[in-house]
């Protein structure tokens, strides 16, 4: 049995889900595009896009970061669930409650590291406390770390005045990749969220995939045998 079920979106969690994938496929042919164009440079025309590596690691880091919550959406996260397919239905459902709530406090905790690692190259506050946030600190600006060697756009000059005191910018500052770890992060806990939900209301079995590959295999090799 398939531990995922349709469950009905409305009109506002659609379009959510279409941005989201969309952002996936922009992000994926972004970095097939920049990474063919700097082989066909290089054995080409003995050239290089200087800033093609790190561009391409750049958005790497932001396809894992939105495949995690995506992942979640889905239900395609592994799993080891030999000790909870020994329990009946309902005490799996009840397990499967206890630990979104694990997860989403886990979340939680890495929402606030997310922040706080984040908020500096933003010119904002990292929060107080050691785990849960207990207000701001003062915190030095490091809104003037640059990238490496990713050139910096024109028509994000504004930012020059907002985050650089209005001196002028080499190369794109850290804090527009970096935006992606608490987005991210925070997109991961609504996944959750609605993984949970989705437990209560009946639509799924888990937070896993649990072994649906193995029952599509199985499924696959009887109509195989069947012809």
């Amino acid at each position: 049995m398939s531990s995922y079920r349709y469950e009905p979106q409305s009109g506002f969690a659609r379009a959510i889900n279409s941005l989201e994938e969309t952002a996936i496929a922009v992000i994926l042919g972004l970095m097939t595009l920049v990474t063919f164009i700097n082989v066909v440079l290089r054995y080409g025309f003995n050239t290089s896009l200087i800033w093609g590596l790190e561009v391409t690691l750049i958005l790497f880091a932001w396809l894992v970061l939105l495949g995690i919550s995506y992942c979640v959406k889905v239900n395609a996260h592994l799993g080891v669930d030999a000790v909870v397919n020994l329990l009946g239905p309902r005490s799996q459902r009840r397990l499967a409650l206890v630990v979104g709530v694990l997860c989403i406090i886990y979340a939680m905790l890495l929402m606030k590291g997310a922040w706080d690692y984040w908020a500096p190259y933003a010119g904002l506050d990292r929060t107080s406390g050691h785990w849960f946030p207990l207000g701001f600190e003062k915190t030095r600006d490091q809104a003037w770390y640059i990238t490496d060697q990713v050139p910096m756009p024109d028509f994000l000059r504004f930012m020059e005045g907002w985050l650089n005191q209005g001196e002028r910018y080499d190369k794109l500052p850290r804090v527009i990749p970096y935006t992606m770890l608490p987005f991210g992060v925070a997109l991961l806990l609504v996944r959750l969220v609605q993984a949970i939900i989705g437990v209560w209301r009946g639509h799924r079995r888990s937070l896993i995939v649990s072994h649906e590959a193995e029952e599509a295999v199985e499924e696959v090799a009887a109509k195989n045998a069947e012809v």
